[in-house]
């Protein structure tokens, strides 16, 4: 195998994290005087505007867009739910569920970061070509939801810099809590997952040992973060976002130069053929992503640091044609490792070493570009989610009053727990499995209070609704396997997505839709409970009344938006 000696591979990736260290710590000294808002968040102030409308419409928009571009593919987070925690037996027509059970659960994928380098190329040799396209389609698309919903939000809370904070004002704090609590429970499986994947990328790359690894990357990310806040996460996230495309594009040419393709296995491998799979991957896929990026602080972040919505339209639009361009490129090399006969190999290796497999057939100095793209982008996930769980923590748990040493100093107490779950390797996909459910359940319940028409919906709905649509996954699971205790193992979704049958497509149908039904559910007994009281107590029942809106102009730089006042904002009941 093409790979670097012990310390030639030491020095790439140690001088790696000793640059974005001098880096962070040099834009964090410049940033010191900073405000304690301006540590949290920074709204409206990436990009700038220029008053010809010429240059302002088709040159200088989207160059300014391009950093908050570069932001979001350095911290965008992909489907966990497709995480190579199990490797697939080598039959390519079948998927035998006990088997990959068998296997030793290691690898997690947390965001466009180093897991990318297992799930896509193993999810080429599962699911073909076709869900190779799915799986990037479904990972990138999603980010467009954040340049027109995004501007919405931003306009019923100009003032907030997390979908939290807008939750809060909506439905009630109970409601703000209970998402809070989603919300950072997801932030913290990211940090594990992303922990453990790029141990596991070092260790699978070079044969060292994976723990210092963990520790430096902890190290430098907690130091340059404390103490810029979400700034610095920010403008690190530019630089490595640029570096990680630069690096994509040269190890594609180079993969393209060396790997000869043997035309005789295309065929063979029915890589190129439908699959059930593949099928159901189009509705789980976007569900499951969509959904659980609603949970993703740093997206919220980065939705409100863009100055305009134009700025943000662009600069998403940008960033997913970048991700799916990356995505599909790096699932491609599991259908190059199978037609090139590099995978399985001999002895036989699981899909998700696919990109591994092949890389041997390359030079050295190649792997050392992958070494440096794959410290960049698991550096820039991880430090954008220490920065969206500062800025979540000190928002939702603390209203933004605690001093803000205590929350650098919580931050770096998590990261302990975080380091230890890493190393030992749970079996987070069932968790991220789970939260991904989760999710499915809850945002399309609670996104109806962004229509003018829901101006009845309380976060009542919200709250029993997100937990309805998990009790749906509950029925039908019994009502399909006919036996409650295998109803109440679909929740846990214990094997994956690598299910032979329907039962993982049907409670990602069951989350959503049920979710809305039992809303619908809490809504009728609200309204009949509030009716019946106010009978009882000779009150007026004004439940169903349309609130007196106010609408106020707020200037953003030379774009006027309203921001509009309900007077049934914050209601739980």
């Amino acid at each position: 195998m093409g790979v670097p000696s012990f310390p030639a591979s030491n020095a790439i990736i140690y001088l790696t994290y000793g640059v974005f260290l001098i880096m962070g710590t040099g834009i964090a000294w410049k940033l010191r005087n900073q405000a304690k808002t301006e540590f949290l968040s920074s709204n409206g102030t990436q990009t700038g505007q220029d008053s010809l409308t010429l240059l302002r419409e088709y040159v200088l928009i989207p160059l300014a867009a391009f950093p908050l571009a570069l932001n979001f593919i350095a911290s965008a987070k992909v489907c966990p739910a497709l995480s190579p925690s199990r490797l697939r037996p080598l039959a390519r027509d079948t998927i035998d569920c006990k088997t990959l059970n068998d296997w030793k659960s290691k690898l997690r994928d947390a965001a466009l970061g180093s897991g990318i380098l297992f799930s896509y190329p193993e999810l080429a040799t599962i699911a073909g070509v076709q869900g190779v396209v799915v799986y990037a389609l479904a990972s990138a698309l999603p980010m467009l939801v954040f340049g027109y919903l995004g501007p919405v939000i931003r306009r019923r809370c100009p003032e907030g810099f997390v979908l939290t904070e807008w939750t809060r004002q909506r439905y009630g704090t109970v409601a703000m809590l209970f998402l809070s609590f989603l919300t950072l429970v997801t932030l913290f499986l990211y940090m594990v997952a992303e922990l453990s994947a790029i141990g596991q990328v070092v260790s699978t790359l070079t044969g060292l040992d994976g723990l210092p690894v963990v520790i430096v990357q902890c190290v430098v990310t907690t130091i340059y973060t404390s103490l810029g806040g979400f700034k610095i996460s920010f403008l690190t996230d530019v630089i490595q976002g640029g570096m990680v495309v630069g690096l994509i594009i040269i190890a594609t040419i180079t993969i393209g130069v060396k790997t000869e393709i043997k035309t005789e296995l295309i065929d063979s491998s029915g890589l190129t053929k439908a699959n059930l799979l593949g099928w159901q991957l189009l509705y789980i896929l976007p569900v499951a992503i969509l959904t659980n990026d609603f949970f993703l602080s740093n997206f919220w972040l980065r939705t409100f640091s863009s100055k305009t919505d134009k700025d943000l339209r662009i600069g998403v639009t940008m960033a997913m044609l970048v991700i799916l361009c990356v995505l599909t490129l790096v699932g491609s090399t599991g259908l190059i490792a199978a037609w090139s006969g590099a995978w399985p190999g001999d002895p036989p290796q699981g899909g998700s070493l696919a990109f591994f497999v092949l890389l041997e057939q390359l030079p050295a100095w190649v792997v050392g570009i992958v070494l440096v793209m794959v410290v960049s982008l698991s550096t820039a996930a991880f430090d954008s989610l220490q920065s969206a769980m500062v800025s979540s923590a000190s928002n939702d748990l603390f209203r933004n009053r605690l001093n803000i040493w205590f929350i650098r100093v919580g931050v770096v107490v998590l990261i302990v727990p975080v380091v230890v779950l890493a190393l030992k390797a749970p079996s987070i996909l069932q968790i991220f499995l789970i939260s991904d459910l989760v999710s499915s359940a809850a945002i399309p319940v609670l996104v109806l209070g962004l229509l003018p028409q829901c101006w009845f919906w309380r976060g009542f709905e919200f709250v029993v609704g997100s937990l309805g649509g998990i009790f749906t996954v509950f029925i039908f699971g019994a009502c399909y396997y006919r036996d409650a205790y295998r109803g109440a193992r679909l929740i846990l979704l214990e094997e994956g997505l690598y299910a032979q049958d329907w039962s993982v497509f049907g409670a990602f149908v069951a989350a959503p839709f049920g979710g809305l039904v039992w809303g619908f559910i809490a809504l009728v007994c609200r309204l009949g409970f509030q009716y019946g009281k106010a009978k009882i107590t000779g009150g007026v029942f004004d439940a169903l009344d349309k609130p007196l809106d106010t609408v106020r102009p707020l200037s953003s730089d030379s774009e006027v938006v309203e921001q509009t006042i309900s007077t049934s904002a914050g209601k739980f009941f």
